[in-house]
């Protein structure tokens, strides 16, 4: 095996990490909401902080790998991440359980960016560099997907802490074999880091998940409001400090490039869809259905094979038609499959679910392997940290947002399906406070229904504005384009 291809094993290894741990905890959560009784906004919590962190601060990391050395960046988060890996799998209370699962977000940020800029290291050839973005985007992909099946197996054998230890071993790996197999590279022209830009990113993100889920679990509040106006005030101070700033943390001018913009645009709003539901389809398996932990991912499993097969074939799929092409019927594809869960309100059962996420999902990972790779086409070399941290603050930002809005979406519909007087924020809280099944379980599944809706009509858009893709042109540091119109 060559060194590159050692390198690329390296290099997908923290994304299958991260992603990994976005949704492992769909299938701990009915075991983690028996332990720690948390309720429906601080379950919320427990899932999607990590995300919201990690998406707040990859600009921030992003910029910082171009400074301080990209590979430098990777085994420190690498460090952080395993770590926070141990603080989350032995947290004593929900609220721990909340400020580990953020501490594994600060870890999963300085990952994230490095191995994206640094595939474009390894990889310079445009051939070879997607191919390297499609292993990458499998990993995503199957990450994001085998999270339930991983998570599955350890439930079936050990409590729900081993969801979290699993990454222990992997961490240990990378900062192992990192320093021998991965070169260094930065910006050798940095400029200064700005310490105020960083700030106010993550001033921007947090209030205004708050916003979104205060609003899901009790409606409009004041508090809610206020949290949203500060949210939206830090991003407008954010954006116009970004414009003044002679080495911003983001270069704003990237976004004038289509191929760019509706790229980023693109994978956050699959990655919405993908990991939204990827939450909330193992609670439904388990706790309606009735399905064991395993036998819940054993059922997921065609969805994570799916999605790496996507990734796969997209370089191979790119040389024979438009990538513009290949991005709206994928993301066509996409809506159709996702819209099967919504048959769920009809009398559907756990076939047709799985069947639609399985199809969905191997059209999806196939087209974020294209629009990342337009991604980094798009950027100048020096700033492939700064462009890599924007495109994977796109990914992260939609799985925080799809488990936020998708999440609320189904407690909002699953609340107002329970008859007058019957407890219960959550599924796995009404079961457990002792609620007919027969009484949680019906409206569980069309709230799950109307989650399918809301994703299918999002990746519908996002493939109606995927029209809009034109070539990449090469120019000075740029390297030629990946699509044809």
């Amino acid at each position: 095996m060559s060194r590159r291809a050692l390198a690329l094993g390296v290099l997908t290894a923290p994304v299958l990490l991260i992603t990994l741990d976005m949704t492992v905890l769909g299938a701990a959560l009915p075991a983690i909401s028996e332990d720690l009784r948390p309720g429906a906004a601080t379950q919320l919590w427990i899932v999607d902080v990590y995300s919201f962190v990690l998406a707040g601060l990859l600009v921030v990391a992003g910029s910082l790998g171009d400074r301080i050395g990209r590979r430098r960046l990777l085994l420190i988060g690498t460090a952080a991440f395993g770590v926070a890996s141990v603080v989350a799998a032995f947290a004593p209370t929900a609220g721990a359980l909340v400020a580990a699962r953020a501490l594994l977000g600060l870890g999963g940020a300085t990952l994230m960016p490095s191995t994206l800029s640094l595939i474009k290291t390894v990889f310079p050839e445009p051939d070879s560099r997607r191919r390297a973005i499609g292993v990458w985007a499998a990993m995503f992909s199957g990450g994001a997907a085998a999270g339930p099946v991983i998570g599955g197996w350890l439930l079936e054998h050990f409590w729900w802490g081993s969801v979290f230890l699993v990454n222990v071993p992997v961490c240990l790996a990378l900062l192992a074999v990192g320093p021998v197999l991965l070169p260094e590279s930065r910006d050798p022209h940095p400029g200064r880091f700005d310490l105020l830009s960083a700030g106010l990113a993550l001033a921007t993100m947090l209030p205004v998940v708050y916003a979104v889920k205060s609003v899901a679990t009790d409606g409009i509040t004041t508090t809610g409001a206020l949290a949203a106006v500060v949210g939206l005030a830090s991003g407008a101070l954010f954006v116009h400090r970004q414009r003044t700033l002679p080495d911003p943390l983001i270069d704003l001018t990237l976004f004038s490039h289509r191929a760019f913009s509706v790229s980023v645009a693109t994978n956050t709003l699959c990655v919405f869809a993908l990991v939204g539901l990827l939450v909330l389809v193992p609670q439904y398996l388990q706790l309606v259905v009735g399905m064991s932990p395993l036998t819940a991912a054993l059922w997921l499993l065609p969805g994570s094979l799916a999605g790496m097969a996507g990734a796969l074939v997209a370089a191979r799929l790119a040389r024979r038609f438009a990538v513009r092409r290949l991005v709206v019927g994928g993301l066509t594809v996409a809506a159709v499959g996702w819209s099967a869960i919504a048959l769920l309100a009809v009398g559907a059962g756990p076939v047709v679910v799985v069947v639609g996420m399985t199809v969905a999902g191997l059209a999806v990972a196939m087209v974020e392997t294209l629009t990342t790779d337009l991604v980094l086409t798009s950027a100048p070399t020096d700033r492939a940290g700064a462009a890599s941290a924007i495109s994977e603050t796109g990914f992260e930002l939609g799985g925080a947002l799809g488990i936020a809005v998708l999440g609320s979406v189904t407690a909002a519909v699953y609340r107002a399906g329970l008859p007058d007087g019957v407890p219960g924020e959550t599924l796995g809280g009404s079961l457990a406070a002792g609620v007919d099944p027969t009484v949680a379980g019906p409206a569980f599944t069309v709230a799950l229904a109307v989650a399918g809706a809301v994703a299918a009509v999002a990746i519908a858009y996002a493939a109606w504005q995927a029209r809009l893709l034109r070539p990449v042109e090469a120019t000075g540091a740029r390297e030629s384009a990946v699509a044809r119109s």
